[in-house]
């Protein structure tokens, strides 16, 4: 089942049923009127929007299908909760570390990295990244995330697991030129973070079939920059946390309410046990730019990969075994913003 919020002048826009395809979508409002609504019955709406997609499906649906325009999509949920991003591939903090000559605690290893990011006013799929000034380090991340049911405080793995309910892309915007700034304060990221945006369309695990492990999406992840191949980490490779553990790592003081959005952090292969390398040099490349500037500070001394600039164009998608996109694709432009707009 594929679910999307279409862009309908309110805040959490409409739920609506795409089809498998991602060509066409009915309204499910009747269902449920957003996503969020969805999430806080599950039990009782899932069975309902599971048996509408197996009616469009088969072709027996009376709803209307119409088609979909990606362009008029939230990211499936317009602002959530809670939106707690982890850093799963640790050899992505590895490398980062290591570009700036500092020792990774052991501990990384076996306790995962999370932050709790801005949730409030996500990017639709397609809505472009404006920001006021370049010399901030724009850059973005290539991610997958989930979006949970209510989980308890202290879940275990399994319930972690069976709290897992959608699963989505994320582009994590990130501003590298403020993060040292921030973390230097010792109160974590705020305004190096801004607005996240999801792909357009968010599906149960099922949709995966056998990529989908319960806790990893062993499928590449594709990212590109400009048009040209930049990553195509394969999300289930080096991921030393799955989203069981990085569920449970969130509730362990807490419980968690549904519509609750865990992420990954940034996709992230080694390449025989070293630093990847791009894709046009037979490499899985990377999901942001940050990693190609640590290792081209680790091997050369110094950075040589700009961050994006005004104009730039990022990409982010997923494909099956047939080469067809699971969730639609972030396509975003970056743009100057400015304040009188």
């Amino acid at each position: 089942m594929k679910l999307a919020t279409l862009k309908n002048g309110t805040r959490d826009g409409q739920l609506i049923l795409v089809t498998g395809d991602l060509s066409h979508y009915v309204d499910a409002s009747a269902i449920a009127p957003t996503l969020q609504a969805a999430l806080d019955n599950w039990g009782v709406i899932e069975p309902r929007l599971t048996e509408l997609a197996a009616e469009i499906a088969a072709g027996s649906t009376v709803a209307t299908l119409m088609k979909l325009d990606a362009t008029k999509l939230h990211s499936p949920l317009p602002r959530a909760f809670q939106w707690a991003d982890g850093s799963a591939y640790v050899n992505h903090v590895e490398l980062v570390r290591k570009a700036r000559g500092a020792e990774m605690p052991e501990t990384f290893w076996t306790d995962p990295l999370m932050y709790q990011g801005g949730s409030d006013s996500f990017l639709g799929p397609r809505d472009d990244i404006r920001l006021a000034d370049t010399a901030w380090g724009i850059d973005m991340e290539g991610e997958i995330a989930v979006i949970t049911g209510d989980v308890p405080m202290g879940a275990s793995l399994e319930q972690a697991r069976d709290g897992i309910r959608l699963i989505m892309l994320v582009n994590d915007v990130s501003l590298r030129g403020l993060i040292p700034g921030e973390l230097a304060k010792g109160f974590g990221f705020f305004q190096s973070k801004p607005s996240s945006a999801f792909s357009p369309v968010a599906v149960t695990p099922d949709e995966l079939g056998d990529a989908w492990d319960g806790g990893k999406v062993h499928l590449p992840l594709c990212v590109d920059l400009n048009g040209k191949p930049f990553g195509r980490a394969n999300a289930g490779v080096d991921m030393t946390f799955d989203f069981a553990q990085l569920v449970a790592h969130a509730a362990k003081t807490r419980p968690l309410c549904a519509g609750s959005i865990i992420g990954s952090g940034t996709v992230s292969n080694k390449l025989d046990g070293a630093a990847g390398k791009p894709v046009d040099q037979g490499g899985a490349g990377y999901s942001c730019i940050a990693e190609i500037r640590m290792i081209e500070t680790i091997e050369n001394g110094k950075p040589e990969t700009p961050f994006l600039q005004f104009g730039d164009q990022v990409r982010i998608e997923m494909l099956d075994g047939d080469g067809q996109s699971i969730f639609g694709a972030i396509d975003q432009k970056v743009i100057q913003y400015n304040r009188a707009e």
